[in-house]
């Protein structure tokens, strides 16, 4: 199939072109969109100057949207990617028309560009080439997309796991960071798909000139399986790193309170000495003791047995 650069070269184009079908579907891929590449879509497929604005590589929408606008439908969805160890948004445009789709991004999803030069070597390989739909291409993007969330996924329950190890081999203060990083990212793929399901079922509507609306619809009620599979693992994943989190927090309070514990033992046993010091202390005429050859050593011993008498007072209370 014919590949090449047309325009800018943040403009790739792929033709589905089956020789059997007197139909073909163009695949237009723009990355970091500027003003040539947003021209360029103005002029050829006179889109809305709102949506084309919106694909700017500089725009980031704050919430994923459908929109029909005539002849074709303008599509913005968010995917979860890991940068830096965290959970970041990342956001693809889409603009489908009957034969084409064009999609817009800052480049910073593997999955997708390793999709997009897989089509572009074996495009056989795609249903879109069998069935010659652009809303069929449509749901293979977005079933790659949406699998790669699986594999986030897998490497959130692979960090549960690893952090119950650490609490339970009484790390707590490590267990703390990773259970955050843990929540942070679980919350920030929660807030990333949270509308995937919605929009999906928005596209079972999706019209094609060469494909009946019960095939199509087909592939899209897969992917909202998919979406509700995917947000039922993150509401176990959510659970479970609560009650690990709350687990943690025991395990860190039960280790404060024996510190506490024995810092109070400790000072109540040092205070009747520390009295008893202070007392022996005082310079006064006729202290007992002070004045006796063994008076140091019988003060000492008092202060020993009174020691012993504390301890075993506490133990016969269990507090030790």
């Amino acid at each position: 199939m014919p590949v090449k650069k047309i325009v800018s070269k943040k403009i790739d184009r792929l033709t589905i072109d089956n020789p059997r079908t007197p139909h073909k579907t163009e695949w237009l891929n723009i990355t970091n969109a500027g003003k040539t590449e947003l021209e360029f879509l103005r002029q050829k497929y006179n889109f809305n100057m709102e949506h084309i604005q919106a694909s700017t590589a500089s725009s980031f929408s704050q919430r994923p949207m459908v929109m029909e606008d005539g002849k074709y439908v303008f599509l913005i969805l968010h995917f979860p990617i890991f940068l830096d160890g965290k959970i970041k948004a990342a956001e693809i445009d889409f603009f489908i028309g009957h034969g084409y789709i064009i999609t817009l991004h800052n480049n910073n999803i593997p999955v997708f560009n390793n999709f997009f030069n897989l089509c572009k070597k074996e495009p056989a390989s795609l249903n879109a080439y069998r069935l010659e739909s652009s809303a069929i291409l449509l749901a293979e993007i977005l079933e790659k997309l949406i699998m790669d969330c699986y594999l986030i996924l897998d490497k959130n329950s692979y960090a549960i796991d690893d952090v119950e190890d650490v609490i339970f081999n009484q790390e707590q203060k490590r267990a703390v960071s990773i259970i955050l990083n843990l929540r942070h990212n679980i919350i920030s793929i929660r807030k990333i798909l949270q509308n995937h399901k919605n929009i999906l079922q928005k596209l079972m509507d999706l019209e094609s000139s060469v494909v009946p609306r019960p095939e199509i619809k087909k592939y899209y009620i897969s992917l909202v399986d998919h979406s509700k599979r995917i947000w039922e693992s993150l509401e176990n994943q959510k659970e479970t790193i609560e009650v690990l989190n709350s687990t943690n927090e025991s395990l860190l309070n039960d280790r404060m309170t024996n510190i506490m514990k024995t810092l109070t033992i400790f000072s109540v046993i040092v205070f009747p000495l520390t009295l008893l010091a202070a007392i022996f202390g005082m310079n006064a005429k006729y202290m007992p003791f002070v004045d006796h050859k063994y008076g140091f050593w019988i003060i000492v011993g008092i202060m020993l047995f009174l020691s012993f008498c504390m301890l075993i007072f506490f133990r016969k209370k269990r507090w030790l």
